[in-house]
């Protein structure tokens, strides 16, 4: 089998192409474009699925280079901090708990069904562990660190397990979160709310914005505010890492979050100031710019041969675990967050993140605001709960749940 090997120019080049094979089926696929999958998504994953054949049948298998697809993950996510206002975190300070709550709830229950239907059809109590908030909640980077654990407490190939089920919520997320969103959407017709966009304060700085145009020192100035956020974000990781521990174990805090942090403390105190504010159309562009890159590079570099051991019990468990999370996003997720425009968006985006990771979970929310409308608040409160909060909580519910075995 011939070996094509990738360098990090190579690789990206390649999913930049796949990103937009998946603009064009999304706009020329009707079904794409209905249920609002993300274009990242659809490239990505075609490109995968050719690659599973290719190796399948012993013809090829790549070998790419992945060195980019982290600084592309954090340029997005700073973004996300730059783009944190306080007076939307203000308007949605309450949506933060209530959907940390909600988030909690679905930890606990994925772990209950996934052990659940492993005791009910004579399996090991850790497979149904590792089909719940490891793998869905969790995603690779969960399923990668508990992997080893789950094998030294007495699950076979628990490494393999835990990253065929990951891979197998990513796809899914990615899958269902945006035609649920929108379904949402079109049976209420809801539109955004007008009250949560943070708008120009007079006409003439509305036609300001928009006729102004975007020069090089406006991208240096989102560039510089990135890089100097994640090299700070870097040493808060390690110091938090060092001092800081709960229930015994370190606080592994990710750098994107620290990086948020920064970025959010800047834009709103010294970026109110004249000549120190970041514009935040150039912003968008470079956040959406990194989102999209880093989800076409992971989605293209996704061994689906790893899928393999998705069989039997663990396949139903996980299909069990895509009904439950649809369901809940629909129906307690809409509901509990308001019923309004914002509620439908985090109701796609948490299908994302639930099942897989934050990045998937943004990529519903913009394939969706893309085709409806921006929500502000939905873009506030999913990557503080989704990338920080839940993590921490998702390790310590976890190591409760693997004490329980039958």
């Amino acid at each position: 089998m011939h070996t094509i090997s990738t360098n990090m120019m190579q690789t990206t080049a390649i999913a930049i192409v796949m990103l937009y094979v998946g603009k064009f089926l999304r706009k020329n696929v009707n079904f794409f474009d209905r249920f609002c999958i993300p274009a990242p998504v659809i490239g990505g994953f075609l490109f995968a699925i050719i690659h599973l054949i290719l190796k399948s049948s012993g013809i090829a298998t790549f070998e790419m280079d992945t060195t980019l697809k982290d600084p592309f993950m954090m340029v997005f996510f700073a973004s996300i901090g730059i783009g944190a206002n306080l007076e939307t975190l203000k308007k949605g300070g309450k949506g933060f708990v209530l959907f940390l709550i909600l988030s909690v709830i679905l930890v606990a229950f994925q772990n209950i069904i996934g052990m659940g239907l492993a005791k009910l059809i004579g399996q090991n109590s850790l497979l149904g562990l590792v089909c719940g908030s490891i793998t869905m909640v969790g995603g690779h980077g969960t399923a990668g660190a508990w992997g080893p654990e789950l094998e030294a407490m007495g699950l076979p190939a628990g490494e393999v397990v835990a990253l065929a089920g990951a891979t197998f919520g990513v796809i899914m997320g990615s899958l269902i979160g945006g035609p649920i969103g929108s379904a949402r959407i079109k049976r209420h017709n809801l539109k955004p709310n007008p009250e949560l966009l943070v708008e120009p304060d007079s006409e003439e700085e509305a036609i300001i914005e928009k006729d102004h145009p975007l020069l090089v020192d406006d991208f240096l100035k989102v560039f510089a505010l990135i890089f100097i956020s994640v090299g700070l974000g870097a040493i808060l990781k390690q110091f938090l890492y060092d001092h800081v521990s709960i229930v015994g174990t370190p606080l592994n805090l990710p750098e994107y979050v620290a990086a948020m942090i920064f970025a959010a403390i800047y834009v709103n105190t010294i970026g109110k100031k004249d000549g120190w504010e970041i514009n935040q159309r150039a912003n968008d562009i470079c956040g959406a710019m990194g989102l999209n890159i880093f989800l076409s590079i992971a989605l293209i570099t996704l061994d689906l041969t790893q899928l393999k051991a998705v069989a039997g019990p663990m396949l139903i468990i996980l299909f069990a675990q895509t009904v439950f999370m649809a369901l809940f996003s629909y129906f307690v997720t809409y509901k509990v967050m308001g019923s309004d425009y914002d509620a439908a968006v985090l109701a796609g985006g948490m299908c994302g993140f639930g099942m897989g990771a934050t990045y998937n979970a943004l990529a519903n929310m913009d394939a969706i605001t893309e085709k409806y409308g921006p929500a502000p608040k939905a873009y506030f409160i999913l990557p503080m709960v989704g990338a920080f909060a839940i993590d921490i909580i998702n390790v310590l519910i976890i190591t409760v749940f693997a004490q329980i075995t039958f």
